[in-house]
């Protein structure tokens, strides 16, 4: 008779505890589960689930490390959840900021279409990509300004910038090899995009041991050429 009594409240104990799984790096769309009897929080894409709350105007932000998306009530803001592309909540949740800040769609949508192109040197098409084209493709394709065909080349064209002075668009410069020898363009919060030469077209974190010690500096791109003494 005790041991039934153990058993049951222990049943009661688990039956009312709510178990949330850990978000995953994968972050694709998927369909919301309407069929459930108790109706569970929104999924627009895998490893970020979305929390309503009960306020008119609700702004969508990615809770840091998490993966979670809270619908957060701000009388300043109006912008509602279903504004943000699915693009949009991926970048945020891969460079840990709000989604808000993912807003030149025009680079990130590019950065999407060469996501995981595997890397070939000289090549420049989705076949293969490797570090200086796909820089130079991005820098072209979202901000109209030709660059030149290698790292080195285009190290030598910038105006030279410490860590902390960088912005979103600016390139950075690594020496893997003899002198510049790679090239990413930054995006914010220290996340760059490149293509790597272990897994293609990524976005690397220059806090990262690797790329930290690699790191030579910011160059900005200018449309005039930079005399240099």
């Amino acid at each position: 008779m005790k041991h039934l009594f153990l058993v049951s409240v222990a049943a009661g104990i688990f039956s009312g505890t709510n178990l949330t799984a850990n978000a995953q790096s994968s972050v694709n769309i998927e369909q919301v589960n309407t069929t459930a009897i108790q109706k569970r929080s929104e999924k627009f894409i895998a490893g970020i689930e979305i929390k309503p709350v009960n306020k008119v105007n609700p702004v969508a932000k990615v809770s840091k490390g998490t993966g979670v998306v809270n619908a957060v009530a701000n009388n300043n803001e109006v912008a509602a959840i279903e504004t943000f592309t699915s693009t949009q909540f991926k970048y945020a949740q891969l460079m840990d900021v709000d989604v808000e800040s993912i807003s030149n769609t025009v680079l990130f949508n590019e950065i999407e279409k060469w996501w995981g192109t595997r890397y070939r040197y000289g090549g420049a098409t989705k076949e293969g990509i490797d570090c200086s084209a796909y820089a130079g493709t991005l820098v072209n394709s979202v901000y109209g300004v030709a660059l030149p065909r290698t790292s080195r080349e285009q190290y030598e064209s910038c105006i030279k910038l410490d860590k902390e002075e960088m912005q979103q668009g600016d390139l950075v410069f690594f020496k893997t090899g003899r002198g510049v020898s790679h090239v990413g363009l930054y995006l914010g919060n220290g996340y760059f995009t490149h293509a790597s030469t272990s897994i293609g077209v990524t976005i690397s974190n220059l806090s990262e041991t690797y790329w930290d010690k690699k790191f030579i500096g910011g160059g900005r791109v200018t449309t005039t050429p930079v005399v240099t003494e």
